[in-house]
């Protein structure tokens, strides 16, 4: 199968934490993923790899075909995905704007009934657990409905280093059994989610709102 990880920072300098620590998160995921899940094919996605325009308009906006080149990639590995690694610092209580604003510039049908996991991280010692509660409303609301088990990790500096290995007196195989649970849960609904849909397209069967607004109204 194939996931997305992706990653909710764009800031380089965050003085006095170290710059991009949401990197290190997303480079451990990437090794927990890719160690125990050696089948799958696994991808990070960082918001810096794709610039937006400063006026905000969505891949489907545009015409077929003339969409920047950078949306249009993304878009055809969202929807070839089987599943998601959403990883965000908290701001305001909140998920990452970084995060939600390259999540926005695509429709839900490409995240629609596929699963996601959260992971969130802080330089503190909540773990940016506040962001996890907003995001499953969010990205249930994509479609890619967030899985029970949640990845919350406090002072992420001290635990990861710059290449996301362990820092010293981290055991690495409790973290990778701590991010097992909520990845193990990420992979068995991905693997049931990607046989029904080869059974039944939920998008024939369901509906995707594809004309107006209106369509959402009840009669």
């Amino acid at each position: 199968m194939k996931f997305l990880v992706f990653l909710g920072t764009v800031r380089e300098s965050t003085p006095p934490k170290p710059a991009r620590l949401g990197l290190r998160v997303a480079k451990a995921c990437m090794q927990c993923l890719k160690e125990r899940y050696s089948d799958h094919e696994i991808e990070l996605i960082d918001p810096l790899d794709y610039p937006l325009e400063t006026i905000f308009k969505p891949q489907f906006s545009y015409l077929p075909g003339k969409a920047p080149a950078p949306l249009n990639s993304l878009a055809d590995k969202i929807a070839a995905a089987d599943g998601f690694v959403m990883i965000s610092p908290e701001y305001n209580h909140s998920m990452s704007p970084a995060l939600a604003n390259l999540l926005n510039h695509f429709g839900s049908s490409l995240f629609s009934y596929k699963p996601s996991a959260i992971v969130t991280y802080s330089a503190g010692q909540w773990g940016g657990m506040r962001a996890a509660v907003n995001m499953r409303t969010y990205l249930a609301e994509l479609g890619c409905l967030p899985v029970s088990a949640m990845i919350h990790i406090p002072k992420a500096q001290e635990v990861f280093t710059e290449d996301g290995s362990m820092q010293v007196g981290e055991e690495q195989a409790s973290w990778f059994d701590y991010l097992g649970r909520t990845f193990n849960q990420l992979t068995w609904w991905a693997q049931a989610t990607k046989d029904h849909r080869e059974v039944v397209n939920p998008h024939n069967m369901v509906g995707d709102f594809t004309k107006t607004p209106t369509e959402r109204n009840a009669p």
